[in-house]
């Protein structure tokens, strides 16, 4: 096969036998090899160099590999990751997959293994180079650079380019429907109809009627025919928002026009044909809505052929400012007010809230806000609602006294024979612990606190066995 440059491969390790084993098969296939033997080093190479594929150990002397991941995979052009360990862990191995991994290679493995997942991940990304370039995507509404929110938009863009459904994941606020709608204007259908349909709000004798409309007589009140949604959303696009809440009486009559893409109107012996694609959100796991039997499992599949997953505002690094200021500046204009500056404790105090509305939320609090500062030139910290500063301070003093009530050992305790390794552990355990049970087992105010992700917090509860 032959590639634009010579491909170069970064071996992160620190077993010196695997090194020499890898590195050599690696030169044997005509590409270049380097190494590092602990994380601190793998990542100052990867840092200095353009690898196209990082053969990462697990357990390293100074670190986790799967840590590493979300760095590695940052940018335009990040390498395949491969990992590599003689652990078995078949939980780190499914979190490095679902963190970006190209592969997981259990050690000791055949020379011939390791060149056939190399070989592969290098075919992926010269099929990558030289594919045509997706179309541009047009997302003016959804504001915010960060590197979880450009990845969304990535997935966005190729979901656009397909005819199969899709479903949106997300807390409560967090853009769902602005996605949706992003996703049909950038895909063919988007010169018809896009047709909401908040599930939420129908009650279980309303929605055929709402989705599938109805004959004249068909029941008191229905004085005339009367099309339904999905009639409307003919070569367009039906957005089921809250699917989850769809009552369970009719959620076999829609999958079958889910399957047949036909449908009978309440009241009428006939069946209406109509081409649509779903484009479904919810706020709630759908995994367990089945498990207790509220959803059924077939329909939950036919309406995730595209899984779209939206992080929370909380996750989002510096687009809170730049959703923040995109949203004063627009609310200004709308009342023909002068724009507005952010005082420093403005800025520090919508950054420290975590936000569980999300945009919504944000959103709200920038309108009163503005709404509060009415006349004057720079918004302060006192403009916000005050529910979200009492947070911001209730915190702050929590954070304080945890710091002052932690008691200050003069000399560190430790064992006779014990490693730095291992009092790191240790350490990292207690520390764990204590927090689970402060936090009563709130992973996400662990993780508030902690300054962890969700998947690394997790991976470090099941290390140390904290249930």
């Amino acid at each position: 096969m032959k590639y634009a440059r010579k491909p170069s491969i970064l071996i992160i390790d620190d077993d010196r036998g695997v090194i020499r084993v890898v590195s050599r098969l690696v030169e044997k296939m005509g590409m270049d090899a380097d190494y590092g033997l602990t994380l601190e080093q793998g990542m100052e190479k990867h840092r200095s160099g353009r690898f196209d594929i990082v053969l990462l150990d697990v357990r390293l002397p100074d670190g986790n590999g799967l840590d590493a991941i979300d760095t590695i995979l940052e940018g335009d052009a990040p390498p395949q990751v491969i990992i590599m360990t003689a652990f078995f862990d078949p939980g780190g191995a499914a979190l490095a997959i679902e963190n970006g991994a190209w592969d997981y290679i259990q050690k000791p493995a055949s020379p011939q293994t390791v060149e056939r997942q190399i070989m592969r991940a290098l075919q992926y990304r010269e099929q990558k180079r030289t594919a045509e370039s997706l179309p541009d995507f047009k997302y003016d509404k959804i504001i915010g650079s960060s590197k979880r929110i450009r990845s969304c938009l990535t997935q966005a863009s190729r979901i656009a380019c397909s005819q199969a459904n899709v479903l949106i994941t997300g807390e409560t606020g967090t853009g769902k429907e602005l996605f949706a709608k992003a996703i049909h204007d950038n895909s063919p259908r988007r010169h018809k109809a896009f047709i909401v349909v908040d599930c939420s709000i129908l009650t279980e004798t309303l929605i055929e009627s709402v989705l599938f409309g109805h004959e004249k007589g068909a029941f008191t009140g229905a004085d005339r025919d009367r099309s339904g949604l999905a009639k409307l959303a003919n070569g367009g696009t039906l957005f089921l928002d809250e699917v989850g809440e769809l009552p369970e009486s009719a959620q076999s009559s829609f999958l079958r026009m889910l399957q047949e893409k036909k449908f009978r109107p309440v009241g009428s012996d006939q069946e209406i044909a109509s081409d649509f694609r779903v484009v479904s959100a919810t706020n709630i796991d759908l995994d367990r809505a089945v498990e207790t039997r509220r959803f059924r499992s077939d329909l939950r599949y036919r309406l995730q052929s595209f899984t779209l997953a939206l992080p929370p505002l909380r996750l989002r690094g510096g687009d809170i400012l730049d959703i923040a200021r995109h949203y004063t500046m627009r609310i200004c204009r709308q009342n023909h007010l002068s724009p507005k500056e952010f005082s420093r404790d403005f800025m520090e105090v919508i950054e420290k809230y975590d936000w569980p509305g999300n945009i919504r939320e944000l959103i709200n609090a920038v309108e009163v806000s503005v709404a509060s500062a009415l006349n004057e030139e720079r918004i302060f910290a006192f403009h916000l609602p005050r529910h979200i500063r009492a947070r911001v301070a209730q915190q702050s003093f929590r954070d304080q006294a945890q710091f002052l009530e932690t008691p200050v050992e003069p000399s560190p305790r430790f064992t006779p024979g014990e490693t730095l390794k291992d009092v790191i552990a240790r350490t990292e355990k207690a520390y764990l612990f204590s927090l689970y049970n402060q936090m009563e087992g709130n992973i996400r105010d662990i993780c508030l606190s902690s300054g962890v992700s969700r998947a690394v917090l997790y991976r470090k509860l099941k290390k140390h066995s904290i249930r």
